[in-house]
């Protein structure tokens, strides 16, 4: 017979307590798990409620081990569940504390994926791909993904990414249209934002530069592609190459060739 002779508060943690049976220690329980089974002394148990009892409170360490977790900032299932387990609490008491906290309001994947979306949008500017794939490496199933998802509109989507391309165009002044344009094509391709997203912005936002901008960026990037080249060709091949290398850069014809008079001018 196993009769429950004494019960003890612990010195470190006054939640938890020491069972002994039969005047020797047996094992220890959260005050939930004693109150829930009424465990006192004199009560007798058999092995088969000596395990409900264990089981129950490995779950009650898992639940306060996953709350504990969860008070530094949201987690998803899939990261609860993760921390559990490389705990080294067994899968069916980490699923046990988990749909425990789901009860609680303490665990929920959409919320968490509403808040991981507006976070990720408002400070990371991240598109809708983007935080797809945040989504995905927290372990949120597809369905609700297309749901949170759905709920970061066309337009809003357009207000976000046009703030990074004009970011865009104020850090690059000395580029050209052309070379702005990429800039904020693969900028926008990164952040996660569609094609169609892409070429709104790029048909909204203005590229056009005035003659002295030109000049300024003409003489800029000109002369660096001038000495580049310089070191290696002279005469017909060196002004080819030249000629050749701004053109791909976007300046216009009528730009670069002044440059090369003024080049040509400045050689004699």
């Amino acid at each position: 017979m196993q009769v429950i002779s004494k019960i003890s508060r612990q010195k470190n943690n006054a939640e938890r307590y020491n069972i002994y049976i039969n005047e020797e220690y047996a094992f220890a329980v959260d005050e939930s798990t004693l109150i829930k089974f009424g465990l006192t002394k004199g009560k007798v148990l058999d092995q088969f409620e000596i395990d409900e009892i264990t089981y129950e409170d490995e779950i009650a360490k898992a639940f306060n081990r996953a709350l504990n977790y969860l008070s530094f900032q949201m987690r998803s299932e899939y990261e609860v569940k993760k921390k559990l387990l490389d705990s080294g609490f067994g899968e069916a008491v980490s699923l046990e504390a988990i749909r425990k906290l789901e009860k609680l309001g303490f665990l929920n994947d959409e919320t968490y994926s509403k808040a991981l979306l507006e976070t990720r949008k408002k400070t990371a500017k991240k598109g809708p791909r983007a935080i797809r794939q945040d989504l995905i490496k927290k372990g949120i199933d597809k369905s609700t993904q297309e749901k949170v998802l759905e709920t970061f509109t066309y337009d809003e989507q357009l207000k976000v990414a046009m703030g990074l391309a004009e970011k865009a165009v104020r850090s690059n002044a000395n580029k050209t249209p052309s070379q702005v344009k990429q800039k904020i094509q693969d900028l926008l391709a990164r952040k996660g934002y569609s094609f169609a997203i892409i070429n709104d912005i790029l048909d909204q936002i203005n590229l056009e530069r005035e003659d002295d901008e030109w000049q300024g960026m003409i003489e800029l990037q000109g002369m660096k592609i001038w000495n580049k080249y310089a070191s290696k060709y002279t005469g017909s091949d060196l002004k080819m190459r030249v000629k050749q290398a701004l053109y791909q850069k976007g300046f216009p014809i009528e730009i670069i060739n002044r440059f090369m008079d003024e080049r040509e001018h400045d050689e004699l």
